[in-house]
């Protein structure tokens, strides 16, 4: 008896939510009026795409309510609302989840009231009648299940009625995905922007400044070779050291645009010599990339880029000693995860394979890719960070 109360209880308050829901479509039917009025004298048309959001927060709060309920989640599917106002006024309108929200607001508000006020008398009889039936001659109980039933049939009319429908789910979906692929874009130009004023400072701060260096001495040198043979010789002695040093950070910044290792040994030969010069004790694991044609050249520049990343602020930043690299040729995509035994916190920026800006320019440029990233920092390690992505083998 005292689990059936208990259940009957648990029902009732899901009633009375929804009660209290109905009650709040009934004032919402003033803001949809005062909407309405001010929509069609066009000063106040800002107030639609406000409403719908008001609206879809509503029904959203019901979709959580009746998961919660029946343990299955209810879908929604809206064409988000961006852009300019008439953008988003267009789009307010013409969404058929919209409608779909209104019609739901609409009926709830009689059902909504009507099972809470049915569940009223249910307890006044189940109480003594469950009572004596139940707990006293052990019987199944009768009345307060009925409790149950009730808020089952609000779940099953409120899924019915916020369920969108296929159409309306494709396009909803369509309308993220290129709202998405924007987003990534936008991070995409930012990544090559800033890819782009890197390049431009290593070469105008580093190269430019030791090749104007390099020209001076010689110039220095054929000025003193008559006079001082010596002096010259020397001068041509520090024109080749630069000139070297030159050549060292010239291919620092090629092997940033795209390393030759990779064209020469592939993508497992040039994560090999990354892990060989990491600093770190590095594993390097492959399955199937030994076998078959290779990735784009995009795809492993990518996972390059990602595992030098990773390496060097395990090696900086997690004071970790070892970490494991493994690349995964898969059907359409290839896998990679990189796990370092440091002292996690990486999402926090803090420590971690990734903290800070290296996270961002990771999940960045394998976006770019339409790929996806994935990372677990808890604290006091490890950090692993798993990234798939797409790959026409």
């Amino acid at each position: 008896m005292g689990e059936t109360v208990r259940r009957a209880g648990r029902a009732t308050a899901q009633l009375m939510t929804a009660a209290g829901l109905a009650l709040l479509s009934y004032l919402f039917l003033g803001v949809l009026l005062f909407t309405a009025v001010a929509t069609v004298i066009v000063i106040g048309a800002g107030v639609l795409p406000e409403t719908v959001l008001l609206l879809r927060r509503t029904a959203g709060f019901k979709r959580r309510r009746v998961a919660a309920w029946t343990g299955t989640t209810v879908p929604e599917a809206y064409v988000p609302l961006t852009g300019g106002l008439s953008e988003r006024v267009r789009t307010a309108l013409a969404d058929p989840g919209t409608y779909r929200d209104l019609r739901w607001l609409a009926v709830h508000f009689g059902y909504g009231w009507l099972l809470a006020y049915l569940a009223l008398p249910l307890w006044a009889v189940g109480l003594p009648a469950d009572g004596v039936w139940c707990g006293l001659l052990r019987q199944r109980a009768v009345v307060l299940p009925l409790i149950e039933r009730l808020a089952d049939l609000d779940a099953a009319w409120s899924r019915a009625l916020l369920r969108p429908s296929p159409d309306s789910g494709h396009r909803a979906r369509l309308a993220e995905r290129v709202e998405e692929l924007t987003v990534t874009r936008a991070g995409a130009v930012a990544a090559h922007g800033a890819e782009l004023r890197r390049i431009e400072r290593d070469l105008h701060d580093g190269t430019q400044a030791r090749l104007v260096a390099l020209s001076m001495r010689v110039g220095l040198a054929r000025r003193a070779y008559d006079k001082d043979p010596e002096a010259a010789r020397k001068l041509l002695d520090d024109a080749q050291n630069q000139a070297e040093e030159a050549l060292t950070e010239l291919r620092h910044v090629v092997r940033g645009i795209h390393p030759p290792i990779l064209t020469d040994r592939g993508l497992v030969g040039a994560v090999r010599a990354l892990a060989a010069s990491s600093g770190l004790e590095v594993t390097v694991g492959e399955d199937g990339l030994a076998e078959g044609p290779r990735a784009p050249a995009a795809v492993e520049a990518a996972a390059y880029f990602v595992v030098a990343e990773a390496l060097t602020n395990a090696a900086k930043h997690s004071g970790a000693d070892r970490a494991r690299v493994e690349l995964v040729r898969r059907p359409g995509r290839l896998t990679l995860s990189v796990r370092d035994e440091g002292r996690g916190g990486a999402e926090s920026g803090s420590a971690g394979a990734s903290g800070g800006s290296g996270l961002l320019g990771i999940r960045r440029r394998v976006a770019a890719l339409d790929g996806t990233v994935e990372v677990t920092s808890p604290a006091g390690g490890p950090t692993v960070i798993d990234v798939e992505l797409p790959c026409a083998w």
